[in-house]
């Protein structure tokens, strides 16, 4: 395989980094890298908040449930969807903008995902680590109120980057024939496929914890679809502005 492939294939979740810090000059590399990602009719419907008060980085910890490393990381970025930005600049132009359209919700939301992935990949390519960091929706109104965030902006992740200061196996993936399906979407394998990756779960947890953790994959899902269904988004979107009609 090459090179960029192989990178792709050892991604890994960093979450213990070193004292190093990222110099500035290469994290702004990275961040032009990731400007490079395809966006949705070039609206780049992004923005990305670099939180450098420390202050500032110990409450998106706590607000995150206590995710020491987005205080103790080299670098916390916040990946904000942003269409503030582009409308404000089609009205400048002109335009008679219509706000609030759902579908400006999924475009800036899309950008912001395509651009955080490719800021990873660089980041990976230069020996850096890297956790997204979906806590950052725990508590959206207090983060947007702490970063300052106008309507029309939301905080959609966060990204822990610094030099890796553990070396974790990489964590298995779904096997190809559940997600690539040939001209329609059929699933009468899924079931034997998703026992049969539940059992390579299995052994990961157990090895990675040196007999600790117990679970699989169908077991890790259950409180995503129990508990952790963060039911206040729809309403905070709205008041940002996003996705009511």
């Amino acid at each position: 395989m090459n090179p960029v492939i192989n990178l792709l294939n050892s991604h890994r979740s960093i979450r213990q980094f070193t004292t190093q810090k990222i110099p500035r000059e290469l994290l702004e590399t990275i961040v032009r890298a990731g400007q490079s990602a395809a966006t949705s009719s070039h609206v780049q419907a992004y923005s990305i908040i670099h939180v450098v008060n420390q202050a500032n980085r110990e409450k998106l910890a706590e607000l995150a449930g206590g995710q020491s490393y987005v205080a103790s990381s080299s670098d916390f970025l916040v990946f904000c969807a942003d269409m503030k930005r582009a409308t404000e600049a089609a009205e400048r132009a002109g335009a008679e903008v219509v706000r609030g359209m759902t579908e400006q919700l999924l475009v800036a939301s899309i950008d912001a995902a395509l651009l955080a992935q490719n800021i990873a990949i660089a980041a990976e390519s230069e020996g850096l680590g890297l956790c997204y960091i979906g806590g950052i929706r725990n508590h959206p109104a207090e983060v947007s109120s702490l970063l300052r965030l106008p309507e029309h902006v939301y905080p959609v992740f966060g990204m822990c980057l610094g030099y890796p200061d553990q070396n974790p196996e990489v964590k298995p993936r779904l096997p190809l024939a559940t997600i690539l399906k040939e001209d329609y979407y059929h699933d009468d394998q899924d079931a034997d496929l998703v026992a049969a990756f539940d059992d390579t779960m299995a052994t990961y947890y157990l090895q990675r914890t040196g007999g600790n953790k117990d679970s699989n994959w169908s077991q890790q899902l259950k409180p995503l679809f129990t508990s952790k269904l963060r039911p206040h988004m729809k309403a905070f979107l709205e008041e940002q502005g996003f996705g009511v009609k």
